[in-house]
Order: structure tokens, then sequence, then C-alpha cells
């Protein structure tokens, strides 16, 4: 049970809350209203062990980087209480079961499957060497969408990539300012996040465009979806959400966190909970 807890901790379980909600928008959106209990409960296993696999490999390849983090350094990858070939079955144990969700979904989930694995396992060695780390980031969660239309329609449609999109430009801006609060230990180690590179006003001004850019591809796959009114509130709530989550990080840095959990995690639900209503109505 122990060990449970510290893996629980290692991969901040609670933050899928981040990836869920826009997985279900495009299930919803796909097959119209109710897709069943048995793609909601692959898509959930789907979700939480393509999270738990990423999350695994990130705190894995991160060993060295957290141990000398203070904000990181009592980590259980760090402190001991996770040992390193414990993580290396986590990651295993958790990619093989992910596969065989998409293999029972369907054809094209189990093809993609395996590229999806390498998309999410490429993010924690890419702040190494490139500051592009903010977007394979955001890449990740981006695939949440169309993992979801795959998942009910066994293709791909062009108002998932547009939601995708949202979600990519959603998540960098809200990971560029996450990253604000390691701007000198990133100086210091080399490690090529924005903030290191560019600086404080540079990030924010990059965070507020990104974060602009997913308002207008949320727009658009409304539009393209062809859905109503309430969508389109949702579009705008979440405008006003983003506003709200860069007034409080600019107005004070000790914000970030609450910022970055709380403001974000509430945008997803929301955004699926009017989406949910906007299908009801329509």
């Amino acid at each position: 049970m122990k060990k449970l807890k510290y893996f629980n901790e290692l991969v901040m379980f609670e933050h899928s809350i981040f990836s869920l909600p826009f997985i279900f928008i495009a299930m919803v959106v796909a097959s119209g209203g109710w897709f069943g209990f048995w793609l909601l409960f692959m898509g959930i296993l789907a979700a939480v062990s393509a999270r738990n696999f990423a999350m695994g490999v990130n705190r894995y390849a991160d060993r060295d980087i957290d141990a000398k983090n203070p904000r990181t350094a009592t980590r259980p990858n760090v402190d001991g209480r996770l040992d390193s070939f414990s993580i290396l079955i986590f990651i295993f144990v958790n990619a093989l079961f992910f596969v065989g969700v998409a293999y029972l979904i369907n054809d094209l989930a189990f093809k993609l499957s395996l590229p999806i694995l390498f998309v999410l396992g490429s993010y924690s060695y890419f702040k190494r060497f490139s500051s592009l780390a903010h977007i394979i980031l955001g890449i990740s969660l981006g695939l949440a969408p169309i993992a979801g239309v795959v998942a009910v329609l066994g293709e791909i449609t062009p108002w998932s990539v547009i939601l995708s999109l949202g979600v990519i430009f959603w998540v960098g801006g809200f990971d560029l300012l996450y990253s604000l609060q390691d701007i000198e230990f990133d100086k210091k180690n080399n490690l090529h996040s924005i903030p290191a590179i560019y600086g404080e006003k540079a990030t924010l001004f990059i965070s507020a465009l990104f974060h602009s850019l997913s308002v207008i591809f949320w727009a658009l796959f409304v539009w393209v979806a062809s859905l109503g009114v309430v969508a389109f509130g949702a579009v705008v709530l979440s405008a006003l959400m983003l506003g709200y989550e860069h007034y409080l990080v600019r107005k004070d840095f000790t914000k970030i966190d609450r910022a970055f959990f709380t403001v974000n995690g509430y945008l997803g639900i929301v955004f699926f909970i009017l989406i949910v209503i906007d299908r009801i109505v329509s």
C-alpha cells in the first residue's frame, strides 16, 4: 500500500483532470451524444495508462535534475522511496496496458498506440537540448481529442485536429507559466526552457500568445463541428478563465500553483460540461 501511495505521488494521478475532459469532449461530439459505457471505460483506462507512462518516463529521466532542484528534491524518484527498477517496471506495465486497451478499441487506435507512446516519452528529453519541450508537452496532451474521436469513429476528423491544436497551445501556454518557478535553476543547469533562454517578460508574452491561439482554435472547432450557442459559450468562458490565470501570475508569481492547477483544472471540466449541455439542447 505504501508503494502504491508513492507511485500516486510520483505521477500525481489527480492531474489526469487536464487530459480526460478533452478526450470525452471529442467522444461526445463524435457520437452526437452518449458513446456508451464500454468506450467510457476504455477511454478512462487509455488516458490513465498513457499518462502514467508519460509521467513515469519523465520522473525516471529527470532523476538527476530533480535531485538538484529544491522544489523537486522530495519526490519519490529522488529520495529513495522508489528505486529505478520499480519505476521502469511501472513504465513498462502502463505501456503494455495502453497498447492492450488500444487493441480492444479498434484497429486504428492499435496502430497509433506505439507512435503515441513515443511522443509521450520524448518530452522528458527535449528540455535538455531544445526550448520546444513546452510544445512537445502540449502535443502530448493535445493527442487526447484525436484519441477520443478515433475511439468512436475509427478515423481522424478535421474538427478533432482543430480541437487538438487548441489543447496544444493551452497546455504549452500554462507550462510556460509553470516553468517560471524554475527560471534560475534552468539557467544554472543548462536546461532549454523558454523562461531560462528568453526571460520572464518574453515568457509571459509567448504564454499569452499561445492562449490566444487556443481560444481561436477552440472557436474554430465549435464552428467546424457545427455545435451550438452553448458550445460557443464554453469558448468565451475559457477565454475569461485564461485571462484570469494570466492576471494571477502577473500579479504575484507565488500564485503560479493556483493558476496552474486550479484554473486549468476547472477549465477542462467546465468546457466538457458545456459541450454536453450543448449536445442535449441542440
